[in-house]
């Protein structure tokens, strides 16, 4: 019931946050110099058939107007249609979301496969030179761009050794070999940045934990090494790792456009970017409320973790 009451409290308070990035989504789109209305009526388009494009999209009523009626139409699922393609923005978004989602997934499980056997065995030798080395290369990973790093890959990878294909994607259900293959490079171009903060958070939260008076007393047990470092000290050293994992998640959707553009891959990004120079106003406002969901779901996933790993939380 806790945990129900908890879901519940946090759901009601993303409300006024959901209905905040839409409105500064909205406001942003409409500084930004263009007019929607003359690039769906066309290239040539006269004066009047690009005024009957406008009051057709309904661009002509004021902004606060225009505003309430996707709202509304919103909090009943209606995202409204593209103005370019005609096509439900609903329907549009959920058939590139799982490429992009399978990007973060991707990028993350390497971050995670990475960060933390190496920030352990950092924090554990600690100033070695592989706690040195750590420490270096982290700093790398963190300083590099996530086009850089996926421009590398491709050169290497794809060009030079041709082991990778460079570019496209392939539906999980159509080939799950190749779905695999080809999220490789795009996968490792996001998630090696992932990798170095998270290392970095590791070893440093690993390092505190392990100096504590309760790490101590169970050695002075004879605990072994093994359970001391997986069971009182990954476990402890969780929270403020997790933490950042879920910062890390938006960053990795904001990583994506770029890395779509780079492996020519069709998701959230690449779209995101076309209703950008189309000015496509109900996709751009459908990708910024679903990917602000996205982020506030992995929030709250973060929030209940914190009870596993920390029963002073739990028993709040």
């Amino acid at each position: 019931m806790k945990i129900l009451s908890f879901i519940w409290r946090r759901a009601l308070a993303t409300v006024p946050l959901l209905v905040l990035v839409g409105l500064i989504t909205f406001l942003m789109i409409h500084m930004t110099p263009g007019d929607p209305a003359s690039v769906v009526a066309g290239e040539n388009a006269s004066l009047q058939a690009i005024e009957e494009a406008r009051e057709r999209l309904g661009l002509n009523q004021p902004l606060p107007v225009q505003f309430w009626h996707w709202l509304v139409a919103a909090v009943h699922g209606d995202l409204g249609m593209s103005f370019t393609s005609g096509r439900p923005v609903t329907e549009v978004i959920l058939e590139r979301l799982p490429i992009t989602l399978s990007l973060t997934a991707g990028a993350t499980l390497i971050g995670l496969v990475i960060s933390i056997p190496l920030g352990m065995f950092a924090a554990v030798q600690r100033d070695s030179w592989l706690d040195r080395l750590t420490v270096f290369t982290t700093s790398l990973g963190i300083a590099a761009p996530e086009f850089f790093i996926g421009l590398l890959l491709v050169l290497l990878f794809a060009l030079e050794l041709g082991w990778l294909p460079a570019t496209g994607y392939i539906p999980f259900f159509d080939d799950p070999l190749e779905w695999a293959t080809r999220l490789i490079l795009p996968c490792l171009a996001l998630g090696l940045g992932v990798a170095a903060e998270l290392t970095r958070q590791v070893r440093g939260a690993m390092r505190d934990v392990l100096a504590r008076d309760y790490i101590q007393t169970a050695r002075a047990k004879g605990l072994s090494s093994v359970a001391v470092i997986f069971k009182h000290g990954l476990k402890n050293a969780a929270i403020p790792v997790v933490t950042v994992l879920g910062l890390q998640v938006r960053r990795l959707l904001g990583g994506t456009v770029i890395i779509e553009q780079i492996f020519n891959i069709n998701g959230v990004g690449s779209l995101a970017v076309r209703a950008v120079f189309l000015r496509d106003l109900p996709v751009l406002l459908g990708i910024a409320l679903i990917t602000a969901i996205v982020v506030l779901i992995v929030n709250l996933l973060v929030d209940m973790s914190y009870g596993y790993f920390d029963p002073k939380v739990r028993a709040t």
